[in-house]
């Protein structure tokens, strides 16, 4: 059964370049370099059904960034980049209660050796973390266990483990 004929996408050239760009670069997270095959498969007149095969995908995902990019068709592209009309929309639920400035000031506190803050320990548990956070003034309040869960799974980059793991060497068998 044929449905309606989508909405015919126009892109132009210097869309078209930053499409080919972001779907071509290693640096581009795969969702966005997916977003941007979509808009270009849908530009070369390809129906959703078409770039949903060709591209492993739904039709409903392929009618989605279709919408999201035919919303923005009046608006100049250096007022809203390429990248900025195919990124995420707003998800529900509640805000973070904690800002990535606090988060930083919490990964450095851990970092930084306990006896700098005063503390008899010679590495931070969680619940002496959470007790010298509060105490700072970082947070109002936090408990040992959610400040456990951010060092592990918050950790930065460069960190080869868990913030609050043990220093030493690993034993033999790890």
């Amino acid at each position: 059964m044929r449905g309606p004929k989508p909405p015919r996408i126009e892109v132009r050239a210097p869309e078209r370049a930053a499409l080919t760009r972001l779907a071509r670069a290693h640096t581009s997270g795969q969702q966005l370099a997916q977003r941007a095959r979509i808009v270009l498969a849908a530009a070369d007149g390809l129906n959703n059904t078409q770039i949903g095969v060709a591209l492993g995908l739904a039709a409903k995902t392929a009618r989605q960034w279709r919408r999201r990019w035919l919303a923005f068709r009046d608006v100049p592209l250096a007022e809203v980049s390429v990248a900025a009309r195919l990124a995420d929309g707003p998800r529900s639920g509640a805000p973070a209660r904690l800002t990535p400035e606090q988060v930083c000031q919490i990964l450095a506190l851990a970092c930084a050796l306990p006896a700098t803050s005063g503390r008899p320990i010679s590495q931070w548990s969680a619940r002496e973390l959470a007790d010298e956070i509060t105490r700072r003034g970082i947070v109002a309040h936090l408990s040992p266990r959610h400040a456990g869960r951010l060092l592990k799974s918050g950790r930065p980059a460069a960190a080869p483990g868990a913030v609050l793991a043990h220093a030493g060497p690993r034993p033999a068998g790890r």
